[in-house]
């Protein structure tokens, strides 16, 4: 006997969530059809993607699968909205699938389409056919679809889900470009800060050699490191390259994220941009999934998974655990300590009405407005910043090259009084 948890609204309308036993989803949904209820969605228990702990070489291997396979977010906004106006208007999701992939571009995502429209002719369902390909829909795209293939509203679900895709576009796009401009000014000063070492400390350190000069400590220390650099390249930058790798592969252990992630969160200006931005997500995330039928515990598993951020993928956990033992989900979410007075406000507001979707659906875009705010004051503040940053590393390196010059006009002067 297998354990299956459902959603129906009874006979006054009223939501209700249950567990039932039984030997197949069939014999769930005729219990409750027969019971006069309409049936929103029905899940057995064990079919959770999530459970268990990956090992880091499965972390791996599964990340190199989806660079493999995956898309762009833009591709797949695409594809979404127009799967959603081709089935309101009437065609069957074999007919629109087909012609979505005669229509694409994107070669890797042309074959996906070609998979998921044989599948759909073989009588698989479209939840069904997308769950085989993970790298490009994710466990929240696809319990979305099959929400709506079971509660008979999927284009609805289609509709939303396209909406949501957008919004979640627009705000990686301006977290983005709000991160752009820092990015490539960082790697311009590396490669300027390499320049120097390489090409112009050389020159200045043989020149100094044939006066037989003493030089000072910090020019000493800059020559020794440009000699170091110059004789050592290859070495350099395998060096650098196992720094990079070892840093990748602590970022998969569950520590190693976690410890980034927190120090994500506590940076200046840029901490803040981030967890707006995933607040953002949370609430636009939790809206879309209310909306559609998905049961709460469900809910917050997807929602865990796709937060991004180990320190908020911990607290959902908890809110998930307490939400089980019989808190509220407001109150369990005020006890992880980690979600703003706001979301929590709303969220409170949205158990107490029943509407938690439409709450969560105001929280979600005041924390894009927020984004939007803080970007506007990033690239405000970024730019002089980073050209102070720039002027006093190039220019403490330049100090440090002229200094014996230096040191020698200061011996003249003095030698001439």
């Amino acid at each position: 006997m297998a354990t299956f948890s459902y959603i129906i609204k009874d006979a006054k309308g009223a939501r209700v969530e249950g567990i039932l036993k039984a030997s197949k989803m069939d014999d769930v949904i005729d219990k409750l059809s027969k019971e006069g209820a309409v049936i929103i969605s029905v899940k057995a228990t064990s079919e959770s993607s999530f459970q268990g702990n990956m090992s880091l070489f499965d972390k791996l291997l599964f990340v190199i699968y989806k660079l493999r396979t995956s898309v762009s977010l833009k591709t797949l906004v695409f594809f979404t909205r127009q799967l959603s106006t081709m089935f309101s208007a009437g065609l069957t999701l074999e007919k629109a699938v087909s012609d979505l992939k005669k229509e694409e571009t994107n070669n890797r995502f042309k074959k996906v389409l070609t998979k998921i429209s044989n599948d759909i002719k073989k009588g698989y369902s479209l939840s069904e056919s997308m769950e085989q390909h993970p790298g490009v829909f994710n466990p929240l795209y696809v319990s979305l679809v099959k929400a709506g293939e079971i509660s008979g509203t999927l284009h609805t679900v289609l509709d939303d889900l396209s909406d949501y895709l957008e919004k979640l576009e627009d705000n990686r796009r301006k977290v983005g470009s709000a991160m752009m401009y820092p990015i490539f000014i960082l790697i311009f000063l590396s490669a300027v800060v390499w320049g120097l070492f390489y090409f112009i400390i050389p020159m200045f350190s043989e020149v100094y050699g044939r006066f037989g000069a003493d030089l000072p400590g910090p020019t000493l220390v800059a020559i020794a490191i440009s000699k170091v650099i110059r004789e050592n390249i290859f070495a350099t930058l395998l060096i650098i390259l196992a720094v990079f790798m070892t840093g990748f592969l602590f970022s998969l252990t569950d520590r190693g994220k976690y410890l980034i992630d927190s120090i994500k969160l506590k940076l200046p200006v840029i901490g803040m941009l981030i967890r707006n931005s995933i607040m953002s997500k949370f609430s636009r995330t939790f809206s879309i999934l209310m909306a559609a039928g998905v049961p709460i515990m469900d809910t917050l598993e997807l929602i865990e998974n796709v937060v991004q951020n180990a320190v908020i993928e911990s607290a959902v956990r908890e809110t998930r655990i307490m939400v089980k033992e019989g808190y509220s989900i407001a109150g369990a979410m005020r006890k992880t300590g980690v979600f703003p007075p706001t979301l929590l406000q709303l969220t409170a507001t949205g158990e107490e009405t029943g509407d938690m979707d439409k709450l969560m659906g105001k929280a979600a875009t005041f924390y894009e407005k927020l984004v939007d705010s803080v970007v506007e004051r990033l690239t405000s503040l970024i730019e002089p910043v980073l050209i102070i940053l720039m002027a006093a590393v190039i220019g403490t390196i330049i100090v440090v090259i002229y200094l014996p010059i230096f040191n020698l006009g200061l011996a003249i002067s003095a030698g001439m009084k």
